[in-house]
């Protein structure tokens, strides 16, 4: 089937070539039909080249990999981190047909004023400056022309590969063919404007009321509905530089450089920590291009297409993990990943801990200042990838994010340290998590339950007590890991009623030769000696190969 492809299909072909050229063995056997092994990923080096020579669409896909420590050892994220996709921009007269396409009116009517040169260039779109006839300047950021149909062509050929690897162990173990179906939907999410712009709006929406930093210190551009569509995002624009091109002894802003950086550097930090842990919404690509420093010294979040999501479940648990890794606990970190893994999996708790011990035991003697608190996390993640505990894929953008984040934060600030900033903000969240926003409703709530309860209970003292004196009562256990124990116990019983059988074999032929007089008879009493010695040597060499003599 895939033969077929390569020949009819100049992409697939184009696609065959690069991996040829850049040595994956492994690909090369499965695209050409050949026998292959369990899959085999190429160095980083010449994944993150083969990515690049392929495309817009595998830059992303290796842009969303980067994101997976749950999958991919460190030296693979590290490598898949740095992936950008260097285009060349689309000239005007291409990009004006898709803008003229989108808009209502002519573009005459809508804009007053169009850089045609583009401010930025990337995989899925590029961006202009304009100015609205009202006269408000904004950005519009216009899809690259012609891209759903690479887009979708590149799609089909990763099912396909992700169906011909979910026949081995390792594609049935990680599902690779959702997570081919994840990365799909993922990318047209990013197709469709429409979505990052509702992104937009919504972070926008909970950065703007807080208590933990100043709401008028950070921004997100203002989405203009009126003139966007699925393939025409226009944003309110933002004047300013990337966050850490920005010369910040030249702002209005009171204090000096020093102070300005290590206040930019907090205020990210607990912007980010109210995205992750109270909003369950965060950004999830902040890197140094996506941060701007503005002229009036506000900091801008831009580029909201690759956002994150957490279930209350997961932000507590997330939270405690948090917790136990600052405090090195590698028994409290091994119940928390624990209980991120799927309830039918099976894993070693004991070897989990030793490996959480023996990582957290590292960092013992350091002081809290040198430890770089986003790779102490992703070596977390590691650990729980080495022991097939499959982690929610957004945890992994969680941990993307908090990697970027520090990483700015500590060019900003030398002596900027995660953990001594969140401690303080993590306790009042623990602290609402008790009691909640209300702690007057939550204290009614209570007393609440408190009176069901004592109501109820008389009534279902009665029916247990009812169940017990009528014998009615059953009870009902389900104990795990009992496997091991019911094969070893067979085993035993199979070996003792084996060594019944040997020995009255030996009586048996013992009687038969003691008591016979008759020669004919012989034969069968030497037959049973031959039987049960021969059996006897079997059971014997059972024993010693099995190492279970003593």
């Amino acid at each position: 089937m895939f033969s077929r492809l390569v020949q009819t299909s100049s992409r697939q072909g184009e696609i065959v070539e690069v991996v040829f050229r850049n040595g994956w063995d492994y690909m090369r056997r499965l695209l050409t039909g050949g026998k292959v092994d369990e899959p085999k990923l190429p160095p980083p080096a010449v994944l993150r080249n083969i990515l690049v020579d392929l495309g817009p669409v595998y830059i992303k896909l290796g842009q969303l990999l980067s994101t997976r420590p749950d999958l991919l050892p460190s030296e693979y994220i590290e490598s898949l981190s740095t992936l950008q996709a260097e285009v060349p921009a689309v000239d005007w007269a291409e990009i004006e047909i898709v803008i003229r396409q989108q808009l209502r009116s002519p573009l005459e009517e809508t804009f007053a004023a169009i850089n045609y040169q583009p401010v930025a260039a990337g995989s899925i779109a590029q961006t202009h400056r304009a100015t609205l006839k009202d006269g408000r300047e904004v950005a519009l950021k216009v899809q690259r022309p012609g891209l759903e149909v690479v887009i979708e062509q590149d799609i089909a050929l990763i099912r396909l590969v992700a169906r011909l690897v979910a026949q081995t162990d390792f594609g049935q173990y990680y599902d690779i063919v959702s997570l081919a179906e994840e990365f799909a939907q993922a990318l047209r999410i990013e197709l469709d404007f429409t979505q990052e712009a509702s992104y937009t709006d919504q972070l926008k929406s909970n950065l703007a009321t807080t208590r933990w930093f100043d709401p008028a210190r950070i921004t997100v551009p203002q989405i203009y509905w009126e003139v966007t569509t699925s393939k025409l995002l226009v944003m309110e624009w933002l004047d300013g530089v990337p966050l850490l091109s920005a010369n910040f002894g030249g702002v209005a802003y009171e204090g000096d450089a020093d102070r300005e950086r290590e206040e930019i550097s907090t205020l990210l930090l607990r912007a980010f920590f109210q995205q992750i842990c109270l909003d369950g919404f965060f950004h999830a690509d902040p890197h140094p291009g996506n941060l701007f420093y503005l002229s009036d010294g506000r900091v801008a979040l831009l580029d909201c297409g690759m956002m994150g999501r957490l279930d209350p479940r997961t932000q507590q648990i997330l939270l405690e993990l948090v917790l136990s890794i600052v405090n090195l606990d590698a028994q409290r970190c091994t119940q928390l990943v624990l209980q991120l893994a799927p309830p039918t999996q099976s894993i070693n708790r004991l070897k989990l801990e030793s490996e959480f011990d023996r990582l957290l035991r590292r960092y013992y003697s350091m002081n809290i200042s040198q430890v770089n608190f986003s790779k102490l996390v992703y070596e977390v993640l590691q650990v729980a990838r080495s022991n097939k505990i499959r982690i929610p894929g957004n945890l992994g953008l969680c941990a993307k994010a908090i990697a970027n984040l520090e990483g700015i934060a500590r060019t900003l600030d030398p002596n900027f340290n995660i953990p001594n900033k969140i401690r303080p903000m993590m306790t009042e969240v623990f602290q609402r998590q008790i009691v909640g926003e209300a702690p007057l409703a939550a204290l009614l709530r209570t007393v609440l339950d408190v009176k069901n309860l004592s109501l109820q209970s008389p009534r279902q003292v009665e029916m247990l007590l009812d169940r017990i004196t009528s014998e009615t009562l059953q009870w009902n256990f389900s104990l795990r890991e009992l496997e091991p124990v019911r094969r070893t116990i067979d085993a035993s019983a199979n070996r003792l009623s084996f060594s019944v059988v040997v020995g009255s074999l030996i009586i048996g032929a013992a009687i038969i030769s003691a008591n016979t007089q008759l020669s004919q008879v012989y034969w069968l009493s030497d037959a049973l000696f031959a039987a049960a010695s021969f059996l006897g040597l079997w059971l014997v060499v059972s024993i010693l190969r099995s190492g279970h003599l003593r």
